[in-house]
C-alpha cells in the first residue's frame, strides 16, 4: 500500500511539473494527465508513446499554418505559399521551437537511452512538438490546437523571407539558367565515402564545361550543396 501510494504521489508530482511547463511555454494546461504524458514519451519507452499523437499534430501543424498563409499571404502563388509552409513546419524549425519552449528535459525517454543523449535531437525534438499539438487537439479541441499553433508560429511567420529565397538551390540555378537560354545542370556522384549508415556523397555539377562538387549526406543534398556553389560561381562572373 505505502508503495502504491509512493508512485501515485510521484506521478502527481511529474504532472505537476509538466503541467506547469506546458501552461507557461504553451499557454495551455492539460485536463488529461496521460495525454500530456503519452505526448512527450519517446518510442523507446514503451508501445503507448507519441508517434500517433505525432501523426495527428502533423496533420493539424499543416492545416493551420497552410490557412493562416492564405489569409496573410493569400496574393502570393500556391508555389510560393507552399514553400512557405514547407519552411515552418519542416523538422529544423520545429526543432528550434523544441529548444525554445525548453522541452529537451519534459521528453520521456527508455532507460537505455538516457546516456545517447536522445532527447537533444533535432528528430525527437521535431516529432515531440507535433505531438504536443495532437495532444492538445484531443484534450482542448481544435480552437486550443490552433491557438497553440499560431502562438508557435507567430513570430515566424512575421520574419518569413521573400518566396524567391526559400526555393532550394537546385530551383534557383534551374530558373537562372533557363532565363538566359543556357543548358540545364548535369549531376553525377564523383565519390560515395563512410560506413554504410554514415556515407557522405560528393556529387558533381556541370554547366557548359564549368564545373563545381558538393558534398552531402545523401545524394540530393550533396546535389544541392553543388547547386549551391554553381551559382554562387556564376553569378560571381556577373
Amino acid at each position: 500500500m505505502t508503495s502504491n501510494r509512493l508512485k501515485k504521489s510521484n506521478a502527481e508530482k511529474a504532472f505537476a511539473i509538466r503541467s506547469s511547463w506546458a501552461r507557461d511555454q504553451l499557454s495551455y494546461e492539460f485536463k488529461n494527465s496521460k495525454l500530456l504524458e503519452q505526448a512527450l514519451t519517446h518510442r523507446s519507452v514503451s508501445k503507448r508513446n507519441n508517434e500517433r499523437l505525432e501523426f495527428l499534430g502533423d496533420a493539424l501543424l499543416n492545416f493551420v499554418v497552410a490557412q493562416r498563409l492564405f489569409e496573410v499571404k493569400g496574393f502570393q502563388s500556391e508555389g510560393d505559399m507552399s514553400r512557405m509552409r514547407a519552411s515552418l513546419v519542416k523538422g529544423e524549425t520545429l526543432a528550434e521551437i523544441g529548444r525554445e519552449l525548453a522541452l529537451e528535459p519534459h521528453v520521456i525517454v527508455g532507460s537505455g537511452e538516457l546516456r545517447t543523449g536522445v532527447a537533444r535531437r533535432s528528430s525527437v525534438l521535431a516529432n515531440t512538438v507535433e505531438a504536443l499539438i495532437g495532444a492538445i487537439l484531443l484534450d482542448g479541441g481544435f480552437e486550443q490546437a490552433e491557438k497553440c499553433v499560431n502562438q508557435l508560429m507567430r513570430d515566424r511567420l512575421d520574419r518569413l523571407p521573400d518566396a524567391s529565397a526559400l526555393k532550394d538551390p537546385k530551383t534557383r540555378l534551374q530558373e537562372w539558367l533557363q532565363a538566359r537560354g543556357l543548358r540545364l545542370p548535369e549531376y553525377s556522384v564523383r565519390s560515395t565515402d563512410g560506413l554504410p549508415h554514415k556515407q557522405t556523397f560528393t556529387v558533381q555539377c556541370e554547366v557548359n564545361e564549368r564545373k563545381v562538387e558538393g558534398t552531402g549526406t545523401s545524394r540530393p543534398n550533396a546535389e544541392q550543396d553543388a547547386a549551391k556553389s554553381m551559382l554562387l560561381s556564376l553569378t560571381s562572373d556577373n
